[in-house]
């Protein structure tokens, strides 16, 4: 494919046990994910498809032009509900998938370029995924924040809520003196490696940390890490993000 031929999938479930209905919450004047889809249309996908789990996502799309696919509601994780979506959609094998998360109505669509990208260059990789320099030390040691750390290759060799690379001689107030990175839950896969996910048993690491994407490392498959110099806008998790997003948007 082309370095442009990828496809944009959101995943979008209704239930939420911080903010009810999330992908529906009303961001100055339009639900969540059709925000989430208009931003995702400006990158350079040949499709923006919501892979929703309720009949009211649907609606809510339909109503605003966004092209969604009804899925279904029990599904363990957004990587699940997207596999269905791309089969539901007749993907082939080599398509490239870019994953957006519901819940990021200011994703920068370069962004979404760069992973499919990184994607692209990158045959030997099974996914590809976003990360950008931790220049803040309440970042670096929050296990809000998830870290990354690379190989020469870009490459990912772990992923934790942890402070990593742990910096031995560390001086207390102060980031370590060597690039750290954190990482943006923005990811790339072609559809074969999506079908193949889910069924690859759950590993360890990722029990642990609560990071899905350490599955794929543990079967030894190979996440390239395209690192922007820009940080990702934050996602809506909470009520209080969803009035700090929709102040930016009323500005």
């Amino acid at each position: 494919m082309s370095e442009a031929g990828f496809v944009v999938l959101i995943p979008a479930r209704l239930g939420s046990s911080r903010l009810p209905d999330k992908p529906l919450a009303d961001i100055a004047g339009l639900p969540m994910v059709v925000r989430v889809a208009r931003q995702a249309l400006k990158s350079k996908a040949q499709r923006v498809v919501v892979a929703a789990d309720h009949e009211r996502i649907m609606t809510a799309c339909g109503t605003h032009g966004i092209h969604a696919v009804l899925t279904r509601q029990d599904h363990p994780s957004g990587s699940d509900r997207l596999a269905e979506a791309a089969s539901l959609l007749g993907l082939t094998a080599n398509t490239m998938v870019v994953n957006v998360q519901g819940d990021e109505p200011l994703i920068d669509p370069q962004h979404i370029n760069q992973v499919a990208h990184m994607l692209a260059e990158r045959p030997d990789a099974s996914m590809s995924t976003l990360a950008h320099p931790i220049t803040e030390l309440h970042d670096w040691l929050s296990p809000h924040v998830v870290k990354v750390v690379l190989d020469a290759q870009s490459n990912a060799s772990y992923f934790s809520r942890a402070g990593i690379p742990c910096w031995r001689d560390a001086v207390a107030g102060q980031l370590p003196p060597f690039p750290v990175y954190r990482h943006v839950g923005l990811y790339a896969y072609r559809t074969a490696f999506l079908s193949l996910f889910p069924q690859l048993p759950v590993a360890p690491t990722e029990q642990s940390e609560a990071l899905e994407q350490l599955r794929a490392i543990w079967h030894g498959h190979r996440i390239a890490v395209h690192v922007s110099d820009q940080a990702s806008a934050a996602g809506v998790d909470t009520a209080e993000d969803l009035i700090r997003v929709n102040q930016l948007f009323n500005t």
